[in-house]
């Protein structure tokens, strides 16, 4: 029997297709063969991008903007938002319409062209994190930005343009959309329950224990109630911490751990799928919204969204979560 369920943050509605039960193996998705061809983010080629805003070089002697470095960050030339754009409300009749004050980066990830996110060492990963959790920061410092949103496409169909590894940062003058919902939807629960929602949902997840994939000191990895994709897998901290910008310490190698174990089990399960993964986080305009919970989601896009998902709201997901997270902690990672 289907179950349409309900988020319990959003108050979205998903169906879960029971009678499908998609497993792993019931998805028939083959890594597509690489292009080849010229690559402005390889070795050699630093010149195609603008000027580098940072780089871990493991020889400092090395100059910006030429070999010699194992993570690079540059503004995305063709970013989407611009830095030098003066910030200005603006009316079109009964339109309205803010200029795209902002700024687009993109996070190289590897000098290797054919590196995955699972592949790297994990001091690397620890290192990666470690520099976009700092861009993250410097970008929300501007008074003029409210969110800096972070995330990864791996595969064309996830939206990936390039092949070469990278994650991408965009900062914006307004909070989205979908964020206001989950910041109205949190602070709802909080009013009305006197908790965060998302931890609630830890501590009901762990007792439950069928929708868990990993857990370790600072972290867990669960295949949420009312999940849109087929093994959709969020990373929460088990502290509560409202901002992807406080991450300290220990925790980066906790997350490093979590999260590329998480990226390993889907590309040994499902032969290096297209995913996106992408961190929500407390807006950066000065409220604090204490009640907020921060929080990490990999979405794996192993299906096509058809005509009844975009006209209605509704996703279909044919692989329930319970047997999601049944079939990656199987798979080694």
């Amino acid at each position: 029997m289907s179950e349409i369920r309900k988020d319990i943050i959003t108050g979205n509605y998903v169906v879960i297709a029971v009678e499908r039960s998609k497993r792993p193996h019931d998805f028939a998705h083959k890594r597509p063969p690489k292009k080849g061809g010229f690559c402005p983010f390889c070795y050699g080629n630093e010149q195609e991008t603008p000027p580098e805003v940072a780089a871990l070089r493991p020889d400092e002697n090395t100059e910006p903007d030429t070999p010699g470095w194992e993570i690079r960050i540059v503004p995305n030339k063709f970013g989407a938002v611009k830095p030098d754009i003066e910030l200005k409300d603006c009316k079109d009749g009964i339109y309205s319409y803010v200029t795209g004050r902002g700024a687009a980066e993109v996070v190289i990830e590897s000098p290797r062209h054919d590196s995955t996110l699972g592949s790297h060492e994990p001091e690397h990963v620890n290192n990666l994190l470690k520099m976009i959790r700092d861009r993250y920061n410097e970008l929300g410092s501007d008074e003029n930005i409210s969110y800096v949103q972070v995330f990864k496409n791996f595969g064309p169909t996830a939206g990936a343009s390039l092949e070469h590894p990278h994650w991408q940062i965009i900062s914006t003058p307004l909070i989205p959309t979908n964020v206001m919902d989950e910041l109205k939807g949190t602070e709802n629960y909080y009013r009305k329950h006197g908790t965060c929602p998302y931890c609630e949902m830890i501590e009901e997840e762990l007792k439950d224990g069928s929708r868990i994939v990993a857990e370790n000191d600072y972290f867990v990895a669960l295949c949420p109630y009312a999940s849109r994709f087929p093994f959709e897998t969020w990373i929460l901290p088990k502290e509560h911490n409202n901002c992807f910008g406080k991450l300290t310490g220990k925790e980066f190698g906790e997350l490093t751990e979590m999260l590329q174990g998480i990226v390993k089990k889907l590309e040994l399960g499902f032969d290096y799928p297209p995913y996106n993964i992408v961190v929500h986080s407390n807006p950066v305009d000065g409220v604090d919204r204490d009640y907020y919970h921060w929080h990490i989601e990999i979405l794996p896009r192993l299906a096509i969204m058809a005509v009844f998902e975009l006209g209605t709201g509704y996703h279909i997901n044919p692989t329930p979560p319970e047997i999601a997270a049944d079939s990656l902690k199987e798979i080694g990672g």
